[in-house]
């Protein structure tokens, strides 16, 4: 990768990232659904799960994961040269996304904080929907630049 599109990247996973965590600390301060504290929760983890974090650094947590899909994303952009087809790119999006949607299940399952239950669907219906907002703002930050 050239450093073009590692800053890219960054800039894709940054941003987005925040977004997403933005929309879901809304979602739970109009709501009272606790699907940031679910986004943000690391409790679960050996070793770094019993470290009483804060919310900060949870945030730069989940930041660096969306990094990664990112630089992934990006990546996938360049090797399938689909940089010019929006649909394609929103196609790929959807998909490194994917996993997100089952990860509900997983991490309030798993969780020792007091986070939405695993059957919970009204919280897995705002977690959905805020990460189909991220699946949709991958691609368009990627055209935009």
């Amino acid at each position: 990768m050239t450093r073009p599109t590692i800053l890219k990247a960054l800039y894709l996973g940054v941003v987005s990232g925040i977004l997403l965590g933005l929309l879901l600390k809304l979602i739970e301060s109009i709501t009272t659904v606790r699907v940031y504290t679910l986004l943000l929760n690391i409790d679960f983890i050996p070793i770094i799960g019993g470290i009483a974090w804060g919310e900060t650094v949870e945030f730069i947590f989940h930041v660096l994961v969306s990094i990664v899909i990112a630089f992934v994303f990006v990546y996938l952009v360049i090797r399938l040269r689909i940089e010019k087809s929006f649909s394609k790119l929103l196609f790929l999006s959807f998909i490194l996304c994917l996993p997100t949607f089952g990860l509900y299940f997983l991490l309030s399952s798993l969780a020792i904080k007091d986070v939405p239950a695993w059957n919970d669907w009204l919280a897995f219906t705002y977690w959905s929907v805020a990460h189909l907002f991220y699946v949709w703002v991958l691609p368009v930050l990627y055209k935009k630049m």
